[in-house]
C-alpha cells in the first residue's frame, strides 16, 4: 500500500533523487543552495510543505510540494501546488491522485478555499489526471522573471 508522509530529514537522498527526476523532466536546472533552501524549508514546514510517497517496500516514488497565500477574491487563503512528480517506473499506479488529494484534504483542514496549479500544455499524461480530479479553468499563464 502506498504511504504518504510529511517530507522529514531522514528524506533527504531520496526526495533529492525524485526532485532531480522532476527538474529533468522539465529541463529545469536549479543551483545547489536552491535545492538546499528548498528541502530546509520542506522540513521546517512553515511557509513550504512537502510530502513523500513510498511503495510497498517503503521505496519513494513520489513529491509534492505546496504553499498557501492570501487571495483577493477570497477571505480564505489559496493553496498552490507548486510540484508534483511521480518517479516513471511508479506512474499508472494512482500515486499522483494521492498526493493530489493529500493536498486537497490538507488545504481543506486549513479552511483554505481552493487548491489550484499550473502544468504544461504538452504534459499531456499529467492532464489526463488533471482533467479527472480537477477544473480546467482556461487560464493562460505569463511571467515576467527578475
Amino acid at each position: 500500500m502506498t504511504t504518504i508522509t510529511t517530507i522529514a530529514d531522514h528524506d533527504l537522498s531520496e526526495w533529492s533523487r525524485l526532485w532531480a527526476g522532476y527538474l529533468a523532466f522539465y529541463g529545469s536546472d536549479i543551483a545547489s543552495d536552491v535545492t538546499a533552501d528548498t528541502f530546509a524549508r520542506l522540513v521546517a514546514d512553515d511557509d513550504l510543505h512537502g510530502a513523500i510517497a513510498r511503495d510497498d517496500d517503503g521505496r519513494a516514488v513520489g513529491l509534492v510540494h505546496w504553499l498557501t497565500h492570501p487571495a483577493t477574491w477570497s477571505r480564505s487563503e489559496y493553496c498552490y501546488l507548486e510540484d508534483l512528480f511521480v518517479d516513471p517506473a511508479a506512474r499508472g499506479a494512482g500515486i499522483g491522485r494521492m498526493l493530489i488529494a493529500h493536498v486537497r484534504s490538507w488545504a481543506a483542514e486549513q479552511g483554505c478555499a481552493k487548491v489550484y496549479w499550473l502544468t504544461q500544455e504538452s504534459n499531456h499524461a499529467a492532464r489526463g489526471l488533471y482533467d479527472r480530479v480537477a477544473t480546467h479553468t482556461g487560464f493562460t499563464h505569463y511571467q515576467i522573471t527578475l
